[in-house]
């Protein structure tokens, strides 16, 4: 009977669970730039309101230097995330589609009244639209394998530095005409198109990825130089930058369709024809979700 009937025993206690999980310190770090440029955002939205327009400019200046740091260093630290991905993407709305046009705004469009809030509104939604469908297109595994070095239409970044060229140059000492708000309307709602488009933007991901050592050196003498330069002409650097980059559009595009033409000239050849996607890029491979 006792085989039939063994004596009860208490089930062994499981043991105790861990309430938290650890998260590793590189997933956080990346995160944690994302926030850096997030506040810098938010101290240029302060400072246009403020009425202190250059410590505006420089905060969002220093939002897209670090947003061009988060995404290199989660893929340094292997840090990728999808919550990084998502609080880039919100980050990049506030500092490079709210705070630019704000700061356009405050300097010079409010005397155009409602005309100069609708440009600098169209400005800030077609940043959203613009970062909206970077996400979309990362999911899409059929783009073709140049498409890594373009961006879709201008990035956020870009777009919100060039935006402000009107206020460099009055900066730089350019008197400002009667008709200026409105060309920096005008010029405003450009850009706006510019970064929904679908114009072919060099991105320059995989510029430097790799740098021979005999050049590391004169790399960083040529970073310390520019950096000086910058920080002691700020606004004729960051307007000849502006300048550079739009005129530089038009080569990218024609470089673009070289090499579509080249690929699916080489998918004939192979007869290995199929769809493909547009190319696809942000501010990118700059996420901190760190997907791009």
């Amino acid at each position: 009977m006792a085989d039939l009937f063994p004596p009860f025993e208490p089930d062994a206690p499981e043991p105790p669970r861990r309430r938290f999980q650890a998260v590793p310190l590189r997933l956080l770090l990346p995160n944690l730039v994302t926030l850096l440029a997030l506040c810098a955002g938010l101290t240029g939205i302060r400072m246009a309101i403020e009425g202190r327009l250059e410590v505006a400019l420089a905060a969002i200046v220093l939002a897209a230097v670090l947003d061009g740091l988060d995404g290199r260093l989660a893929r340094m630290l292997h840090g990728t995330s999808r919550f990084g991905a998502e609080l880039d993407s919100l980050s990049d709305f506030v500092c490079f589609g709210v705070a630019p046009g704000l700061v356009l705004y405050m300097w010079g469009l409010e005397t155009l009244g409602s005309v100069g809030w609708i440009a600098a509104l169209a400005f800030a939604i077609c940043a959203a639209l613009r970062l909206a469908r970077f996400n979309v297109m990362l999911e899409d595994p059929n783009k073709p394998p140049f498409a890594g070095d373009f961006f879709t239409g201008v990035p956020a970044p870009a777009g919100a530095i060039c935006v402000l060229l009107p206020v460099y140059l009055e900066l730089i000492g350019l008197p400002r005409l009667v008709a200026s708000p409105a060309v920096a309307a005008f010029y405003c709602l450009a850009l706006a198109l510019l970064m929904v488009s679908k114009v072919p933007a060099y991105s320059g991901k995989r510029l430097g990825a790799r740098v021979p050592r005999d050049k590391v050196l004169p790399l960083f003498v040529c970073v310390v130089l520019f950096v000086a330069v910058l920080v002691t002409w700020p606004w004729t650097v960051l307007s000849v930058i502006c300048v550079a980059y739009l005129v530089a559009l038009p080569f990218s595009a024609v470089r673009y369709g070289q090499l579509k033409r080249a690929y699916e000239k080489r998918l004939v050849t192979t007869g290995a024809g199929g769809p493909h996607a547009p190319p696809a890029g942000d501010e990118p491979g700059d996420r901190p979700g760190h997907l791009n």
